[in-house]
């Protein structure tokens, strides 16, 4: 069973926030961005691994190869996964992923959302998302950084 730490929504992913704030929070030794995009652009990796601690070991892996090979990983590997965004969150839980709790951080402003927190905008894709979520059993928060009091999830349903 991988020992994931954390599983976190940043539209960002890994940035400076993330990188010394959640590590450090959380003890985390491996951050793993499980994003299609990212899994093959190796200048935002590149980027990533500049605000990633040194203490962490980086991984840039797909949805899929993350579902296929989550469970390889040793019990001293602990684990922070960050998502893009909610659906790609519940692609990992319906592949078996064993992901009991998940950080909702940014999630910016766009065209068609709406602002339902601080730092959260969603639209009606989203809500679907964190409504399977909820379903799956998974444990929602939105909180920005850790030293923070998490908001209620309830505005994500408004």
């Amino acid at each position: 069973m991988p020992n994931i730490v954390l599983t976190r929504i940043d539209n960002r992913l890994v940035h400076g926030q993330v990188a010394t704030q959640w590590c450090g929070a959380i003890g985390a030794n491996l951050i793993l961005v499980a994003n299609d995009e990212v899994a093959g652009n190796s200048l935002r990796q590149g980027l990533m691994n500049m605000a990633a601690p040194a203490y962490a070991a980086m991984r840039y892996w797909t949805i899929q190869k993350t579902i296929d090979t989550i469970h390889k990983a040793s019990a001293k590997q602990l684990i922070f996964i960050v998502c893009e965004n909610p659906q790609d969150v519940v692609k990992l839980v319906e592949g078996g992923v064993p992901i009991k709790k998940v950080n909702i951080g940014n999630m910016h402003m766009a065209e068609g959302k709406r602002q339902v927190a601080g730092s959260v905008a969603v639209d009606d894709a989203d809500v679907a998302a964190f409504k399977r979520l909820q379903e799956l059993g998974v444990e929602l928060e939105i909180r920005r950084v850790p030293t923070e009091h998490a908001e209620s999830t309830d505005k994500l349903f408004k």
